[in-house]
């Protein structure tokens, strides 16, 4: 008989961290996965840190850079599959928009491939996953309406 698969839930938080060049905004993305799949930057928030606390480690980790949180853009819920683990888990990310303060995306840590900036119409088609897609939209509209 197969043993079905347990379930299990994380919790993580990341950012939509940004900067103005020139006249356009540019978007910080991490590449995962041999470089195949692109995101943003997030992880698992450890036990007794804030999603907000959270966010600036990760987005720092993963991209090298230091952002200071504007606010917050939501949060997306997906399933996802640990095969070592025959385990299905129920993921949350809380996502965060980011100001870019210093750093460089050359300083990222082992955890992903590559870090760059795009510009956030590329960061759109860019994007591996839909959810992120979203959250990269709503950060562009309220970009745009503060410019």
């Amino acid at each position: 008989m197969i043993k079905p698969a347990a379930l299990k839930t994380q919790v993580s938080s990341g950012g939509v961290i940004f900067r103005r060049h020139d006249d356009s905004i540019e978007v910080a993305m991490v590449a995962v996965k041999g470089g195949n799949v692109w995101c943003l930057p997030k992880g698992i928030i450890d036990k007794g840190e804030v999603p907000e606390k959270t966010a600036i480690r990760e987005v720092a980790e993963e991209t090298g850079l230091k952002g200071t949180i504007i606010e917050k853009l939501g949060e997306i819920t997906y399933w996802y599959y640990i095969k070592e683990e025959n385990t299905k888990c129920r993921k949350t990310v809380h996502f965060f928009l980011m100001k870019y303060e210093g750093g460089d995306v050359s300083n990222h840590d082992w955890e992903v491939d590559e870090a760059l900036w795009f510009p956030i119409d590329e960061a759109l088609k860019k994007a591996s996953y839909k959810g992120e897609k979203e959250m990269i939209k709503k950060a562009e509209e309220i970009l745009i309406k503060t410019h």
